[in-house]
């Protein structure tokens, strides 16, 4: 897995300031999608224990609320690897881990599932340029939605909380 940025202090990605990776590779080249970049699968750096481990001491600090993933596609990512980290974060932080996806929640395979029971928030669906929107919180377009997970796999769309609320 490569990843193409992080930011240790992030107050765009998530409520509060969060400690967010920016994945390498998506296959979804949404039009419009501000991250172009971060499409080529061996655009930037390779993950490496290393790097998993600052990552994760940033994210320890007190001032971070939570961790965020974004990309590129973050459910496109090795599996085992992306598993680990998030279990990780949970395990050594105990902090909420939101995550953006170009995947609809009910249109995932097992494999993606298994990664996302460990996420709190799920911001889902492609970003359409014919349904940008930049009231919404959170998201680009208004067939995206924010996604919470009650802990036993229960996913409850809290859009309207986000775009009231923030």
């Amino acid at each position: 897995m490569k990843y193409a940025q992080i930011r240790e202090f992030d107050v765009s990605n998530g409520v509060g300031i969060r400690t967010t990776l920016f994945v390498s590779g998506c296959h979804g080249l949404c039009d419009g999608c501000f991250n172009k970049d971060y499409w080529d699968f061996d655009f930037g750096t390779e993950w490496s224990k290393e790097i998993e481990d600052k990552f994760i001491e940033f994210g320890k600090k007190k001032i971070i609320t939570g961790f965020s993933f974004l990309g590129g596609e973050p459910l496109m990512q090795n599996k085992d690897i992306m598993i680990n980290l998030l279990k990780r974060i949970k395990s050594e932080t105990h902090k909420s881990i939101w995550m953006w996806t170009g995947f609809e929640l009910e249109k995932l395979t097992k494999s993606q599932k298994e990664i996302i029971k460990y996420v709190d928030i799920l911001v889902d669906g492609r970003f359409i340029i014919d349904k940008k929107n930049l009231k919404l919180s959170f998201r680009g377009s208004s067939n995206q939605r924010i996604l919470h997970n009650d802990g036993f796999g229960n996913w409850e769309n809290k859009s309207e909380f986000y775009d009231n609320k923030i």
